[in-house]
């Protein structure tokens, strides 16, 4: 086996596979940084400016120095890696953002450390550690070509005294000016003020130094990088050449096995690394301490949340490894689930254009020194999460669920950062801390008199943990044994840090236990690490302690399976959700609609066919050990926090680790070198020989070897489990599919940035768009469809008011996306308002040029011939608007587009509203670029289309959602034409119920029975209370119906009546109480019967049933097996009504008292068989039967008959007799037939029916007024109604205030 196969052969166990360096290549000297040009064109492109002259021509503006030049990879070792191939571009971009930047010796040039990640096609990903520092330049052709630059730049801006600074907002974001790095940058540059003169300054510039490895080892890494810095800037050279400590790290050190520690040796010290064994949390090297400290707890927790949400994350920073430490400190802690969307920690300038990504994203932009974030205009915010990290402060998108048990899950994070002397506030270092990493002897020694104090004060503030450098050090053991320190051991003392430890700062000395201070600090912040996950991992190990039982396994095998994997449900979300603490719903019912559930669910069905996805692994082991630990997980369900139990362990496994080294890899050797090559030289980086460093060692040494065989065993099984299951690419197109959106776009590719590519790229984000549409339509309308069978009688429910306003939030976030892509012009947060708003403004100044035309503002909705008198509403885009705009409760632009969404989806106007505003193609065009989703006419059509399937269902998302709003309300009272009396002399008055309240009672004119009026939202109408005062000549007024509409939603409600309203005509009655439904906009036929949707409280099978009353007793007798089944189906579906959740149950009022109500089968009951009619009399009503029937009771209680019957019939009787004479005294004029319904209601309400009945039909009353074959003289069928009536008891019927006003019971 040759040395190259021993190398890559052993590479994927190698703690790090390329070394590299970055710079100036001397050969092709300065050359501006194309990249830069490029976002000079995009941007210029942007803002509608010809981009080709924009990118022409050199930046004059700017000082050179401040100018970005390109990079070059110099060199990078070995050659190539089998199964990671070195991508140049992407390592070039990412070790220098900025490109190269040039310093004097009159300017700070502290060596700068960050780290990036490079995410693959297929996820997984590779770290990049780089330390940067400044290198004298000693080509004479660079030094005159920036004197040259300086020269021209004097010359075009003779005033500029100062360096420019550009105003474009987003220039400010990527000119790529150094300051960032530059403390000194707000002041003068040299004499000159920022200029250059070869004769008298020394120029300087960037050089960056890199290891590319697997895993993120971040601090060893880190400290291998700055000892090899420390080996060219140390005054005597290193004890072996720079190649061998090279070819060691790539070579002869190996990954820590899982569990175990592994000590290397770096050019001066040790260092050690340790990785977590197979089930504890993996690995994560980022200090969480300091992204606790930069954000504060209470921000971080926001921040976690919005991630665990999927929103856009943007994090803003000056401070690249900030911005890494960040980003990947909140994706670790989201363990078990994993970020699927674009992940992009540091967003090199090049690559601005991709905060137009219409997906969910979480990347990192470089903030200049002094732009302010205000200057800063993204395309997209309503869905945006803006975490300014050197400000500590972060912007959240508007209304989101919060985290569960917010409050004790921040007070737990909060007792943990204070056992680390860490403030949960969050507040950076001090200022006086340079946020750049120190190495040893690289301290700038601009105030020595500040030093002193400078040490202390950064211990004190522990702004680096403690972690000083030498000079700092040798300055603090000056101060041993004074004063001071014991300032700083009462401090200590005060912030729960313990003293040794502050003792054992002395640098590379001996700390406690025999370690440094630097590998004491290295070991307080993994401890602090893992327990500070620790406490975010048992948050979701309870909340979802049992989510298996809820993973459907529908498919035999793998292959069936990815093949189906769209059409098939993997998880029953509805019930989950009934299992959980009603206080986590709005949470959970968010998440587990994201993207990371939605694929932990995955793995977890595909871990029945393959080896687990390793977090998966580890969080089932969690929960299974939990399982053990509470047999009868009583508090599973309970939404009680539960802290988390494993601190101490975690934090033990890693002391242990770290305290005991399983593992030394071989010391740095010499190699077999040329002589006399890379001369040390102080202060510049040599030339490495390439040829020692491009193979590995010959396969003599242990590791490699092992490695090796076990990768032949690896690929023997994986050639194996290929024959068994699906060719593995096969399946790997599967999964890409199958797990949809933004996962192909987790890293833009870095290398190739042509315009075309990003058209592509653009390409990509459309298609994704329309397939998130028709993915969210149809599961809005499977769910909803779902409920409405149920209420009709079949199946199963399987989704909760809760659910819906879910899908509904993410509609109006899919909207919010597809209006922000490729968006040019926009005015506040919102992209579908400010879209909404333009066109208003050109609506409206077309409707003053014209006089009024009815032309093309989309068809008038028709109302039924029934509705006289109630004008049509028009759709228009405008009005809806206008309406929102009125509501004074909504104060953002955010809001007024998801309540104007909402409101249209209510009115079924969703599509057609969106396609009238898309129909002025001027004004998107002028609004939008080409590429933009909103311009690609086949996508648009087809996104209409989706929409407009949402038309079929019936949402009252905008009445149900905005409750305290004022609603203007028409009401219409409809006569009967065709008889007299169709006008009256009295005064009509209306009082107006529904779900959420009631008008109050409202006066009507006289004769014109038409008004309208304003009150807050009463939610879906009920009732109708309508009466007269009985005054004048032609009191007696006969009423056929009542129609009520929310002038808003457009929702028309049908009070059908029927009946007289007049004493000594019908029943007497001078007030009705009327039933609502919902009439549909436009069916044509009369409301009253016809064919239309039926109700949703009966199957639709289901011949309708007419209440007898409402046929006034004439013609129609029903058979009683109707009669029956029409008790039994009311009684049905009141049952089925309180087995709803509640906030889906409805409205009861209308199962007791509607057309096919409780009320109405019982009038059938008791109409059967009644002498109602009587010659030359008035007519008689079941009313009155009751009444004989009580007063009979009465009578013979007080002869003293009732004295044998037993003592709880005689209770029952007193109540019966009371209930009857309170209906009776009561204040209102509610007619006979009114006053039985009453009885009904306030019977079942209070479960005495079935105890009355008996009490009727026992009274011999019943002989005189019934026939004898009516059912209520038919023992067997009372008992049978008797038994269908008991099933009410069961719950709590709660009757509206409209049924029960006057009545004191």
């Amino acid at each position: 086996m040759s040395g190259t196969n021993a190398a890559s052969g052993a590479a994927p166990c190698r703690f790090a596979h390329y070394f590299a360096i970055c710079g100036i290549d001397t050969e092709t000297g300065l050359e501006p940084d194309e990249l830069a040009a490029l976002y000079q064109w995009l941007e210029a492109d942007r803002q509608g400016r010809d981009p080709d002259t924009a990118a022409a021509g050199e930046n004059f503006e700017q000082s050179p120095l401040k100018r970005t030049f390109k990079s070059k990879v110099l060199a990078h070792y070995p050659e190539n890696v089998e199964w990671n191939p070195f991508d140049q571009d992407a390592v070039n971009m990412l070790c220098m953002p900025k490109g190269l930047s040039f310093r004097t010796q009159a300017d700070s040039r502290e060596p700068q450390f960050h780290s990036f990640l490079i995410t693959r096609e297929d996820g997984s990903r590779t770290y990049g550690f780089v330390h940067t520092f400044y290198e004298e330049v000693t080509s004479p052709q660079i030094c005159s070509a920036m004197q040259t630059l300086y020269q021209m730049h004097q010359a075009e801006n003779p005033s500029s005294a100062t360096p420019s600074s550009s105003s474009s907002s987003m220039d400010s974001l990527a000119s790529s000016l150094d300051e960032a790095d530059s403390p000194s940058s707000s002041t003068c540059r040299s004499a000159a003020c920022g200029g250059y003169d070869a004769s008298r300054d020394t120029l300087y510039v960037s050089k960056a130094l890199c290891l590319i490895t697997p895993m993120p080892f971040m601090h060893g890494c880190r400290r291998f990088l700055s000892q090899m810095h420390r080996a060219v800037t140390a005054a005597s050279p290193p004890p072996l050449p720079l190649e061998s400590y090279v070819h060691n790290i790539l070579y002869e050190v190996p990954l820590p096995p899982p569990g175990r520690s592994l000590k290397f040796h770096g050019v001066y010290e040790p260092i050690v690394c340790q990785r977590p064994g197979p089930g504890e949390l993996p690995l994560a090297d980022f200090p969480l301490g300091q992204t606790f400290t930069l954000l504060g707890v209470e921000n971080l927790v926001q921040l976690f949340n919005c991630t665990l949400l999927e929103m856009q994350i943007l994090l803003y920073s000056q401070d690249y490894q900030r911005l890494m430490t960040v980003a990947e400190g909140i994706t670790t802690l989201l363990f078990p689930f994993q970020w699927q969307h674009v992940y992009v920690p540091i967003l090199p300038a090049s690559l601005l254009h991709f905060l137009d990504a219409p997906v969910p994203y979480l990347m990192g932009l470089q903030s200049k020194e002094g732009t302010d974030r205000s200057k800063l205009e993204l395309p997209q915010e309503a869905n945006l999460c803006f975490v300014d990290i050197d400000n500590h402060c972060i912007e959240l998108p508007e209304d989101f669920p919060q985290f569960p048990n917010k409050p004790e899950f921040i007070q737990e994070l909060s007792e943990v950062l204070l056992r680390y002397g860490i403030s949960p506030v969050g507040g950076a270092p001090p200022a006086s801390v340079p946020t750049t990493t120190t190495t040893p002897g690289s301290v700038s020694t601009r105030h020595p008199g500040l030093k002193s104090q400078q040490a202390l004060r950064e211990l004190e503030d522990d702004g680096r943990n403690g972690n000083l450098g030498g000079e700092q050090l040798a300055v603090l053991e000056l101060l041993q044994g004074n004063a001071t320190l014991e300032r700083l051991q009462a401090l200590a003392k005060r912030t729960g840090v313990r003293v040794e430890a502050l003792r054992g700062v002395g640098g590379e000395g001996e700390g406690q236990g025999g370690r440094t201070a630097v590998e004491e600090e290295e070991l307080r912040n993994a401890k602090l690490n893992v327990q500070l996950r620790e406490v975010f991992a048992s948050r979701f190990t309870t909340m979802f302690a049992d989510y298996e039982a809820f993973v459907i396994q529908s498919a035999p095998d793998l292959e069936s399976w990815l093949t189906n994997r769209e059409q098939m449900h993997n998880f029953d979300k509805a019930s989950f959700l009934s299992d959980q603490p009603e206080p986590y719903l709005p949470f959970l019912s968010h998440f587990i609609e994201t993207q990371m559930f939605a694929t932990f669910i995955d793995n977890k069905i595909m871990s029945q066919w393959e080896e687990k996805e390793p977090l998966l692994r580890v969080f089932d082991g969690r929960i299974d050990k939990a399982r053990l630990y509470n047999v009868r997980a009583p508090s599973l369900r309970s939404s009680n926090y539960q802290r988390c139990t494993v601190l101490k362990e975690s934090a033990q496994a890693i002391e242990q680790r770290l305290m005991k080294i399983d593992h030394t890899a071989i010391h740095p050797h010499l190699l077999d070198m040329k002589i006399g090559q890379g001369k040390y030289e102080q202060g510049f980086f040599p030339k490495l020989q390439s040829d020692v460093l491009s193979v590995g060692p010959t396969n003599n040494n242990r590791w490699s070897n092992r490695t090796a065989t076990a990768q032949r065993r690896k690929d023997r099984h994986r050639q194996q489990t290929e024959h068994l299951t699906l060719d593995n690419d096969l399946k790997e197109k599967y999964m890409q599919e199958a797990r949809s959106l933004g996962k192909n776009l987790r890293q833009p590719k870095l290398s190739d940035l042509s315009p075309a590519v990003i058209a592509q790229t653009n390409w990509k984000f459309v298609e994704g768009l329309l397939k998130e549409c028709r993915m969210k339509t149809k599961r809005m309308l499977v769910e909803k469809m779902g409920r409405e069978a149920v209420e009709l009688g079949h199946g199963e429910a399987n989704i909760t008011g809760l659910e819906e306003n879910t899908l509904i939030a993410s509609l109006c976030d899919l909207l919010e996306r597809i209006w922000s892509h490729g968006l040019q012009v926009k005015q506040g947060k919102s992209a579908l308002w400010s879209h909404l708003l333009h066109y208003q403004a050109r609506e409206e100044k077309l409707e003053q040029h014209q006089a009024e035309s009815p032309v093309s503002n989309g068809p008038e909705r028709r109302k039924s011939e029934s509705s006289i008198g109630m004008p049509s509403l028009r759709a228009s885009v405008i009005q809806d608007m206008r309406h929102i705009q009125s509501m004074g409760e909504i104060k953002t632009d955010v809001g007024r587009a998801r309540a104007w969404i909402r409101l249209s989806l209510e009115k079924k106007l969703l599509s057609q509203h969106l396609k009238q505003l898309l129909s002025r193609q001027a004004l998107t065009k002028k609004l939008y670029k080409r590429y933009a989703f909103l311009r690609c006419e086949e996508e648009k059509e087809q996104f209409l289309f989706h929409l407009l399937s949402l038309n079929t269902v019936d949402y009252f998302c905008f009445t149900s959602v905005f409750t305290t709003i004022m609603i203007p309300y028409r009401a219409v009272i409809i006569p009967i034409k065709k008889l007299s009396n169709a006008m009256t002399t009295s005064n009509p008055w209306v009082c107006v119920s529904g779900e959420l309240g009631d008008s109050g009672v409202r006066q009507i004119t006289k004769n014109i029975l038409e008004m309208t009026f304003d009150c807050q939202n009463l939610g879906k109408l009920t009732t109708v209370q309508l009466g007269h005062d009985n005054s004048g000549l032609l009191a007696k007024w006969l009423v056929d119906c009542v129609m009520v509409r929310n002038e808003i939603t457009g929702h028309t409600y049908k009070f059908p009546c029927g009946r007289w309203l007049g004493k000594g005509v019908d029943d007497g009655s001078l007030e009705r109480v009327l039933i609502g439904e919902l009439a549909l906009p436009n069916a044509d036929e009369d409301f009253g019967r016809g064919c239309r949707t039926p109700d949703m409280q009966h199957s639709p099978g289901q011949t309708r049933r007419v209440s007898i009353t409402s046929m006034g007793g004439r013609g129609y007798k029903p058979t009683s097996a109707q009669i029956q089944e029409a008790i039994g189906e009311a009684v049905n579906s009141i049952c089925k009504h309180f087995h709803k959740p509640e906030k889906e149950r409805g409205s009861l009022t209308i199962l007791l008292c509607g057309e096919v109500g409780l009320v109405g089968a019982l009038e059938l009951f008791f109409h059967n068989g009644f002498k109602s009619a009587r010659l030359f009399q008035k007519t008689v009503f079941v009313w009155d039967f009751v009444e004989k029937a009580v007063a009979y009771m009465e009578s013979a209680d007080q002869m003293g008959d009732m004295q044998e019957t037993a003592e709880p019939l005689g209770l029952t009787c007193v109540s019966l007799c009371h209930y009857v004479s309170a209906i009776n005294s009561s204040p209102r004029n509610i007619g006979k037939d009114g006053k039985f319904q009453l009885l009904v209601c306030l019977g079942a309400r209070d479960r005495l029916l079935i105890q009355w009945l008996p009490l009727l039909v026992e009274c011999p009353v019943i002989q005189r007024m019934y026939e004898e074959s009516a059912l209520l003289r038919d023992r067997t069928t009372v008992n049978a109604l008797i038994a269908v009536l008991q099933t009410l008891h069961d719950f709590p019927i709660t009757l509206e205030a409209s049924l029960v006003k006057g009545i004191d019971l």
